[in-house]
């Protein structure tokens, strides 16, 4: 009878034990998040500025909360291929990404307004949709879809050409042309060229077996992806460009759901922070890309007021219209977007 007595006061004492103990066990299990992206890994102080802008972001908030968030990283679309990217967050199985968020166009037309050709003019302009009535409305838009923007980032981007520059709209007449959306290949298609759209990763194996003659893409992905091998010639953005693309740092909305209030605040916080570093690094490959292709041995050209100008009245008629009488609310996000300086 004692025997029995005692052990069930041993028993009842570790139940106790497990109740008083249990949730700190539990709340020193490191939360471990994966980042998947399309563009070439590095380090945090090496390599394309993308990639090391989500370790800079990882690194951060493993800091900030004490090793409660830990993170994986898979570059090069290794974990998820670049264009799946946007469904795999939107159903919970991816929880970040750095994504070109015209990417996710296909699924919702709204989102194309992200690569929309001459309307972004420069990194200041596209950094103030964030506090704009543009930015606001996109922020519902992809949070109604089950992704979160992180990480505010614009990049400008160039042309690379195998055969001829291109910098007027009659110079792409008959090239089988990388434009990036859906919206900057009907502009690419008005100009005479004919758009075959591939990620940015699949560029250079386009332009090397013949696929592309030329292709439109970020400064950063005109230098990692190494299309200086295969082109002859390449128009910066230093200048005028008629091309600003919206790749911000992206997250699961239900992985975000699943963290605490502090931690949800420590990736928020962490994440505006980066936003200066992708602004000037991306400004700095606009300077970069020319070095390097003048290095590589190709002609550097670059675009002026007058030739832009000739591109965005092709926008205008063509994908700018196509985007305000197909997509149900597509003339209000224009207008709010044309309203932003």
């Amino acid at each position: 009878m004692n025997t029995t007595r005692r052990n069930i006061l041993t028993a009842s004492l570790a139940a106790a034990s497990l109740v008083l103990i249990g949730p700190q066990a539990f709340a020193q299990t490191p939360k471990v998040l994966k980042i998947s992206h399309q563009f070439p890994g590095g380090t945090v102080d090496e390599g394309d500025f993308r990639d090391r802008m989500v370790r800079k972001l990882a690194q951060e908030v493993e800091k900030r909360s004490n090793g409660q968030l830990k993170f994986e990283i898979y570059p090069g679309g290794s974990l998820v291929k670049p264009v799946e990217q946007w469904g795999a967050m939107a159903n919970g199985s991816l929880d970040l990404s750095l994504y070109p968020l015209a990417y996710a166009g296909g699924r919702v037309p709204e989102l194309n307004i992200g690569l929309m050709p001459a309307l972004v003019t420069s990194y200041e302009q596209g950094l103030r949709w964030k506090d704009a009535p543009i930015g606001k409305e996109l922020t519902r838009i992809v949070e109604e879809k089950g992704v979160k923007i992180i990480t505010w980032v614009w990049q400008a981007g160039g042309i690379a050409s195998r055969g001829k520059p291109i910098i007027q709209p009659d110079d792409v007449k008959g090239l089988k042309f990388r434009g990036g959306s859906k919206e900057m290949d009907m502009m690419l298609k008005a100009a005479g060229a004919s758009p075959t759209n591939v990620p940015s990763s699949e560029i250079y194996s386009a332009m090397q077996s013949g696929v592309l003659d030329a292709a439109l893409t970020s400064s950063t992905s005109l230098i990692s992806f190494r299309l200086h091998e295969h082109a002859k010639h390449v128009t910066t953005a230093r200048d005028k460009t008629f091309w600003f693309m919206f790749e911000p740092i992206l997250m699961s909305k239900a992985s975000f759901d699943k963290l605490t209030p502090e931690q949800q605040k420590i990736i928020l916080e962490v994440g505006a922070g980066l936003e200066k570093f992708g602004m000037d690094s991306a400004r700095a490959d606009d300077q970069k890309l020319a070095a390097v292709y003048t290095q590589a041995g190709d002609a550097v050209h670059d675009m002026n007021e007058a030739a832009f100008a000739k591109w965005r009245e092709i926008a205008r008629t063509s994908a700018w219209k196509d985007f305000e009488e197909k997509i149900p609310n597509g003339k209000k996000l224009l207008e709010m977007a044309v309203s932003v300086k």
